[in-house]
């Protein structure tokens, strides 16, 4: 079958194309991405080498362009991995976020109706949940909780979210939900807290943490992330929302004190900063629907993701270099003509 994997030039929906081609050679790959600030056309160097996978710029708010692109390719399954998804960045520019992540979510499921899909899956986040109280470990999101979004990040995915149901229930679109945790690992963008430690440690530089480090979060590597996202499309149910995570908890000092443990780094390094404005307390997933019903766990401890994505990064310095130095986007423009929509 073909796969369209909207935003796959970006962190999760890379490692989900290469997810695909490896545990699923027999089916084809068409990515479609805006190559905007966190999608990176060198990310899909590899996936390029593969005759399975294709590469198409688009931006997916472009209704015409979406619908010149089904009409050509006729995709059977749909996974939406693209948006705008920092934070910091969304209580900034808050139009942008709603632009991508509920406009083109919305540009996306009219296709998908006019032209047909046998599945179209909505990648989502735990944030549209709100968060919870740092004194009580025993309360977890379930798919049942209610959504109660804290930025214009989490506001437009939770709208997205809602979208999509809506076009379940009024129109039979056949969709599935997905919210994950907060992933880490391989070709990570690095504006986000891991990579971003990883990075400033290596070079000798201050690591920005907000307030006093004890927010918390519940970390899934990314591959553990692909797989589950597989698992739902190939045997989840029409209508379906499942939660996705590793009841893997960490404040986020620890996680960058982890960090600076694993490269011999001080401690010294770390630099607190202005707590982000309505910045969540403590995410944490309770994945048992997904276990119970389509027999996911995850399959990697934090501890050997960690030292698995440090490694990543200690390895691939030419791929985070040229996002220092803008290169990445120049490679993509000159591939494929400079994109006019505002970043």
């Amino acid at each position: 079958m073909k796969i369209l994997v909207t935003g796959g030039a970006g962190f999760i929906g890379s490692n989900f194309i290469y997810y695909q081609l490896s545990h699923h050679p027999e089916d084809n790959i068409l990515c479609y991405d805006a190559l905007t600030y966190a999608g990176n056309l060198e990310t899909l160097k590899e996936a390029e080498k593969n005759p399975h996978f294709r590469f198409i710029r688009g931006d997916i708010a472009d209704r015409a362009a979406v619908y010149e692109m089904f009409v050509q390719e006729k995709p059977d399954i749909l996974v939406n991995f693209a948006a705008e998804s920092h934070v910091d960045r969304s209580i900034e520019q808050p139009d942008v976020f709603l632009r991508t992540n509920f406009m083109g979510t919305g540009v996306l499921l009219d296709a998908c109706r006019k032209y047909g899909i046998e599945r179209y899956h909505q990648i989502s986040t735990d944030e549209v949940y709100g968060d919870l109280p740092l004194d009580r470990p025993d309360l977890f999101f379930t798919e049942e909780t209610n959504l109660h979004a804290s930025s214009p990040y989490s506001a437009s995915k939770a709208s997205a979210d809602l979208l999509v149901m809506a076009y379940h229930r009024t129109y039979g679109l056949p969709v599935t939900i997905s919210r994950c945790s907060n992933n880490y690992g391989p070709y990570h963008f690095p504006e986000k807290l891991i990579p971003l430690s990883i990075l400033n440690a290596l070079a000798g530089k201050s690591l920005p943490v907000y307030g006093t480090g004890e927010n918390i979060r519940d970390w899934l590597y990314v591959e553990d992330h692909c797989a589950a996202v597989n698992l739902i499309l190939r045997r989840g149910k029409a209508g379906e929302i499942f939660n996705i995570g590793g009841h893997n908890e960490r404040r986020n000092i620890d996680v960058v004190r982890m960090i600076l443990e694993a490269l011999g780094k001080p401690e010294n390094l770390i630099n607190y900063v202005p707590d982000r404005k309505g910045h969540d307390r403590r995410y944490a997933i309770d994945p048992s629907k997904i276990h119970a019903v389509l027999g996911w766990e995850p399959q990697t401890s934090f501890a050997a993701g960690i030292e698995k994505t440090i490694r990543w990064y200690l390895e691939h310095g030419t791929w985070w270099q040229h996002i220092q130095s803008s290169e990445y986007r120049r490679y993509g423009d000159r591939r494929y003509g400079q994109h006019k929509t505002q970043d």
